[in-house]
């Protein structure tokens, strides 16, 4: 395995680079401020091939490959973690799952306009009461034969793009409560009837990243919505959550190395009893700590990305990068607001912000509990 990056991915991470600095350095407090999901932005990230990195460039992306992806993530990150969430959410979740089990229709008739950016897109897994029990969803898809399609009801919870997304990828039970094979998923369209956006959270953190519910009344979801067969749906999405899981170990990645860079920095030209603060032990071992931790994450990133890359299973890989590189990224966060002191505790800082965002990152697509839970799993599997 050689992960040193392509003269591509270089390319890569200086374009991202540039349009983080761009288009969003100079809005990122006030959005987080206003909570703002800038869809704006998510057109101009279209327009430069973001939102469809992964997608073959016969259904309009860009196809690029997972190392590729991950270095945009992480350049978004390090910005600003909010938007480095969407842009996982709609490439690693919604437009992957059609990607990899819609049919050649479908992906010609739902890839082109995601991976433009004219869609932003949504998928729902979580409900109120079933977190990481996704098994005990209550969102139901009940046969319509007469129309030849499904009546979906129900409400799914923390969702990003729960509001503004135009293509939500659901999931929905189809059979017997606590059946893998009872669950199906469907693609819903916004402006199909009974589909709406609730409740829009009020988060410690990625704030301009939108979350909220989506509930469905009644709401007819024809036959040609299905993604591969009824009953595939929670399959499928335990192979959707090992690619996801790569694509939030970036996102805290870019997290840690933005709140890195803030700490060091400051260190530099920050001055205590006549010299820089970087040059007493204290605050130079604390960036020897930070600074190993994120390598060591970012190897572990990189093979779950080769692996992946190359079609080797990457459900424990994923797993451990994710669980290493999130937890990483709290401590080196928690870390960089020490390192300014009082600095770090106010907003004239981002290091408040990188402290807020990284949270997340251990308990979205799976809490640490549930990598452990994984990785132990597939280390006691009998071979």
């Amino acid at each position: 395995m050689n992960f040193s990056e392509s003269e591509n991915q270089k390319a890569i991470r200086a374009t991202v680079r540039d349009f983080a600095k761009n288009e969003i350095l100079p809005h990122r407090m006030d959005w987080d401020e206003r909570q703002y999901f800038p869809r704006e932005l998510f057109r101009k990230m279209g327009e430069l091939g973001l939102l469809g990195m992964l997608v073959p460039e016969e259904f309009g992306g860009a196809g690029m490959g997972y190392m590729e992806y991950k270095v945009a993530i992480e350049e978004l990150a390090k910005v600003c973690g909010s938007i480095g969430l969407s842009m996982a959410a709609h490439n690693s979740l919604c437009t992957n799952h059609i990607l990899m089990f819609g049919s050649e229709e479908q992906k010609n008739r739902f890839l082109p306009a995601l991976a433009s950016g004219e869609h932003v897109g949504a998928w729902g897994l979580t409900e109120a009461n079933t977190g990481s029990d996704a098994m005990r969803m209550q969102c139901t898809a009940v046969r319509d034969t007469e129309r030849n399609g499904w009546i979906l009801n129900g409400t799914k919870n923390w969702i990003t793009h729960g509001i503004s997304s135009d293509v939500a990828v659901v999931l929905a039970r189809t059979g017997e409560l606590l059946d893998s094979h009872g669950i199906s998923a469907f693609v819903v369209l916004r402006d199909q009837a009974g589909f709406s956006g609730g409740k829009k959270e009020n988060k410690l953190g990625m704030r301009s990243s939108e979350t909220a519910e989506m509930i469905f009344q009644d709401c007819f979801i024809p036959d040609d919505q299905v993604l591969g067969s009824p009953g595939e749906g929670f399959i499928q999405a335990m192979k959707i959550l090992d690619g996801g899981r790569i694509s939030i170990a970036s996102l805290a990645l870019g997290i840690a190395k933005g709140a890195f860079e803030c700490a060091r920095d400051y260190s530099k030209e920050r001055e205590q009893f006549g010299q820089p603060i970087s040059r007493f032990q204290a605050i130079a071992f604390k960036l020897a700590d930070m600074y190993t931790q994120i390598e060591a994450a970012d190897l572990l990133t990189s093979q779950a990305c080769w692996r992946k890359e190359n079609g080797m299973p990457v459900t424990k890989e994923s797993a451990i990068a994710k669980y290493e590189a999130s937890e990483v990224c709290v401590r080196v966060a928690t870390e960089g607001v020490q390192v300014l002191g009082g600095y770090g505790y106010t907003k004239d800082f981002p290091a408040e912000k990188y402290y807020r965002d990284s949270k997340l990152c251990t308990i979205g697509e799976g809490t640490s509990e549930i990598q452990k839970l994984v990785i132990s799993r597939e280390l006691l599997k009998d071979d």
